[in-house]
């Protein structure tokens, strides 16, 4: 693991984000509290759009942009227990004008823990109101699209 992040393959639309669970990240039973799983998955999507060449604080800088959750679906398959490491995945399904859908996973080597559909919609940052997202932002956004989820 490293403190750079990591650029995206441009052969493959699949984001990988490493993370390892600490002892913060688990319940009494010592397996992952199921809200942290969230956490998880918010950080590999920073991470993503970091690797695209925009910061969340520049977008929301340089741009007034954010990217806010509108609605998530997640299937807890498996657990994941302390000093695991994991791979937490970024799919882009869905690019429109305002609004964005991944698919993302938490695995543990080639077991699936996580299975999460998440709604991203882009706000303006002062009115918290849906806007566009910027063309360039919107262009590099729509071919990191996975091929046949048109927008």
């Amino acid at each position: 693991m490293t403190s750079e992040s990591p650029t995206p393959n441009p052969e493959s639309r699949l984001f990988s984000w490493p993370t390892r669970v600490y002892w913060e990240d688990t319940d009494a039973g010592g397996l992952v509290y199921h809200a942290q799983y969230l956490a998880f998955l918010e950080r590999a999507r920073t991470e993503w759009v970091r690797a695209l060449g925009y910061g969340q604080d520049g977008l929301r800088h340089d741009h007034g942009l954010l990217f806010v959750v509108a609605g998530m679906q997640i299937g807890f398959l498996k657990p994941a227990r302390l000093d695991d490491a994991l791979e937490v995945t970024v799919e882009l399904r869905r690019c429109r004008r305002a609004s964005l859908i991944f698919a993302q996973s938490v695995l543990r080597g080639p077991d699936r823990l996580i299975s999460a559909e998440v709604r991203v919609a882009a706000v303006d940052a002062q009115h918290q109101r849906p806007c566009a997202i910027p063309p360039e932002l919107y262009a590099q956004l729509l071919a990191r699209q996975v091929a046949g989820d048109e927008a």
